[in-house]
């Protein structure tokens, strides 16, 4: 039998009756200005890095240039030194400098004013993973460069000048070459040291599951190693291995949190 009905109180006034209206949906140009300011907030925190860098210039550069002066200190009977050989070529290398220095200082800001942007678009559970996500994608680019920084562009310059020592060939080494390779590794190599939050993420949203990446780790490894010797200038196995090997760690990390996230959705 059910219950009657409780007619409301008399005395309670009218509004407290009514639902509570949820938040007003923003429209069309609501979006493009929170976009518009989204873009000025990441292109301050860029021009604030990149001047501060034109500001230090000297010292980054010297920064810069470590990979290169310790390794050439191993071979004191061998003189590397860099040029130029158009006169522009210069104002190019401070332009690279500022321009990927400040972009590399950025990005954890960026990436916190875009996670902002996207976030009253998600619900309330996607929402708690904007800032862990910004995090980890931070901290594995800044793993990725500084490994190749410490480790694979020391190797890559102690190859080439074996090389060259071996065939007796002159150094006529110029600063655009330099920091090209150096942009090119460091950059590189921070960007596919995100492939495991990709993989993560992917598990996370249902499209990939741990089965599939333990039954396809061979062809994982094969794609790792093709994807070393797009990333490193030299054709030399060592590079490579030395490249793919913490890739590979990182797969195998990544399936151990996906596994973890596939866990805790079982039992939800």
């Amino acid at each position: 039998m059910s219950e009657p009905s409780v007619p409301p109180d008399p005395y309670t006034p009218p509004e407290a009756l009514a639902p509570v209206p949820k938040e007003k949906a923003m429209g069309f140009w609501d979006h493009l200005e929170e976009l518009r300011g989204t873009i000025i907030k990441s292109v301050i925190a860029f021009v604030f890095f990149a001047v501060l860098i034109g500001y230090f210039i000297k010292e980054f550069n010297q920064v810069l240039l470590w990979p290169l002066l310790n390794v050439t200190a191993e071979f004191p009977h061998l003189t590397v030194e860099l040029g130029t050989t158009t006169p522009l070529e210069v104002f190019n290398m401070i332009i690279q400098m500022c321009f990927l220095g400040g972009l590399t200082l950025a990005g954890p800001f960026i990436l916190f004013f875009i996670g902002q942007f996207v976030a009253p678009a998600l619900t309330e559970k996607e929402s708690k993973i904007i800032l862990p996500l910004c995090l980890s994608a931070m901290f594995l680019f800044l793993l990725g460069a500084a490994f190749s920084f410490f480790a694979l562009v020391p190797s890559t310059i102690r190859m080439a000048i074996e090389l060259n020592d071996t065939f007796h060939l002159a150094f006529r080494w110029t600063v655009g070459a330099y920091y090209s390779l150096l942009m090119w590794l460091v950059l590189g190599v921070g960007v596919a040291f995100e492939f495991p939050l990709v993989i993560v993420l992917l598990v996370w949203m249902g499209v990939l599951s741990t089965a599939f990446l333990r039954k396809y780790r061979r062809h994982a490894i094969v794609v790792i190693f093709v994807v070393a010797a797009i990333v490193t200038p030299t054709p030399d196995p060592l590079t490579q291995s030395l490249f793919a090997l913490p890739l590979y760690v990182l797969y195998e990390i990544a399936i151990i949190v996906s596994t973890r996230i596939e866990k805790r959705r079982a039992v939800v």
